[in-house]
């Protein structure tokens, strides 16, 4: 009887389920998913590394261009990439959707800088320092600074004059550098000075090396380097404490810094940021500095006209005798338009890394979740319809401010750098004193580029500097 009624309940449960057997089953009708944008990703793993530096960066990116479009995808440095080269594309990723793409750095530089560093964070604490970065370098605090910037560029100016061949970007390298610790310490000691100049150009020259923890090479060095900066850091931070210095500089902004909850920085957070600023300032202003004397070099009659412009100013100041105005740095119409000229022909930050957080549709276009994506600022740049005649060096194209989102040298939206007003009063300054009291002539025909990785003239612009005779100057 049991079995029996087993059978019964089992012909019972089959036959209840023989209308749904025959019911068409109803498919699930889902967004179309959108396409990968064009593009090659060449060999697996290597993907295009080998064809970007084999060659000049520039045409890469201007070839696929060209190929594809104004998006493209590509892979570099192991990671698929999509490449945008339009002003609206740069403003949707760096401004109107920067939520959805987090900066990204491989993690062997993060390692070198610190991973606590500005640039390496979204959200609170990113707004947080950012803050603190924005009021050390705001125009009413780097204005109490130009004395001392001038004091370092005449002596910089004087040291270079004489006569010998110079590597210009080397030299710009190391007066960017005494720009950038006193902007961020004040008048430090000269043995503090020492210390970290020397640590952090061995950081610096292992900055772009192969990634490699064996004995002896740049980036083992590099990373003992930053060891000891953490500990050069770490004396100065102490010693500040101990005399309860209350400075208005970088450092001391760090140090009085608490957070809603009265969280402090720690030590090691500040030393990440310091040199952070140290990376953000050095290379790109000193990369700047030597186009500009390129470009004036090679333009005798623009440089005629920057001088007269600058030499109306020394003598308002009795032949260089008193310092510079705040004031007078804000009227040098002709030589700031060249510092703009020089950033978008040159184009030093030449592109952004970004990575999608999410999977982003942009014009049709998929953006997968983990890709990295890169504003093209060189090819925006360099845009015929934006900026005629491109690659003509033409100074009075800024005397109509550029349309939106097609002029960006220092970046845009939450990340753009905070240090700009910094970087153009330190120029400002340096071409006044250059060109007022001395003269430079470039060795040898200089018309290639270096990339390393910023876009340097070859050989870092060999140059001889002498220093103008008095007469001279007051004929």
């Amino acid at each position: 009887m049991e079995i029996a009624s087993i059978l019964i309940y089992i012909r019972l449960f089959l036959s209840s389920l023989l209308p749904y057997l025959f019911i068409k089953k109803k498919t699930k009708v889902s967004k179309p998913r959108a396409k990968l944008p064009p593009g090659s990703t060449g060999w697996p793993y290597v993907g295009e590394t080998l064809q970007l530096y084999s060659q000049d960066p520039n045409v890469f990116f201007a070839t696929k261009q060209i190929r594809y479009g104004e998006i493209f995808k590509t892979h570099i440095l192991g990671c698929p990439c999509v490449m945008l080269a339009s002003p609206e594309a740069a403003k949707f990723v760096l401004v109107t959707h920067a939520h959805l793409f987090k900066p990204t750095y491989p993690k062997s530089k993060e390692r070198l800088i610190g991973p606590s560093a500005l640039f390496f964070h979204q959200g609170k604490y990113h707004n947080q320092i950012r803050k603190l970065v924005q009021g050390s370098l705001s125009p009413d605090t780097i204005r109490e600074l130009i004395p001392d910037i001038e004091s370092i560029a005449i002596s910089a100016l004087e040291s270079w004059a004489d006569g010998h061949i110079i590597n210009t970007f080397h030299v710009m390298k190391k007066l960017s550098f005494q720009v950038g610790i006193l902007s961020i310490f004040g008048l430090l000691d000269r043995n503090y000075r020492e210390k970290l100049n020397e640590n952090y150009h061995i950081l610096n020259k292992g900055y772009n090396s192969f990634p490699t923890n064996i004995p002896g090479t740049a980036y083992q060095k590099a990373l003992l380097a930053r060891k000891r900066l953490n500990q050069i850091l770490g004396e100065i931070i102490c010693e500040r404490k101990e005399k309860r210095m209350v400075e208005k500089d970088l450092l001391g902004r760090f140090l009085k810094f608490k957070d809603g909850n009265g969280q402090i920085l720690t030590e090691d957070q500040i030393a990440d940021n310091i040199i952070g600023v140290l990376f953000a300032a050095q290379d790109t202003t000193a990369t700047a500095l030597t186009w500009i004397l390129k470009y004036l070099h090679d333009n005798r009659k623009l440089l005629e006209a920057v001088k007269a412009e600058q030499m109306a100013i020394d003598q308002a100041n009795n032949g260089g005798k008193k310092s510079l105005t705040w004031t007078q740095t804000r009227n040098m119409p002709l030589t700031y338009k060249v510092i703009l000229e020089s950033l978008r022909m040159a184009s030093i930050i030449s592109f952004v890394f970004r990575e999608a957080i999410i999977d982003v549709e942009y014009k049709g276009y998929l953006i997968p979740k983990g890709w990295k994506v890169m504003p093209l600022f060189r090819n925006i740049h360099h845009n015929p319809e934006f900026f005629p005649d491109p690659h003509i060096f033409d100074p009075s194209r800024f005397e109509v401010s550029p349309k939106p989102n097609t002029f960006i040298p220092f970046g845009n939206g939450v990340h753009a750098c905070p240090g700009n007003e910094l970087a153009k009063l330190e120029i400002l300054i340096l071409v006044h004193h250059l060109v007022t009291k001395f003269r430079w002539e470039v060795v040898g025909s200089v018309d290639g580029i270096h990339y390393g990785p910023f876009p340097v003239p070859q050989q870092g612009l060999p140059a001889r500097f002498w220093q103008e005779p008095t007469s001279l100057k007051q004929d």
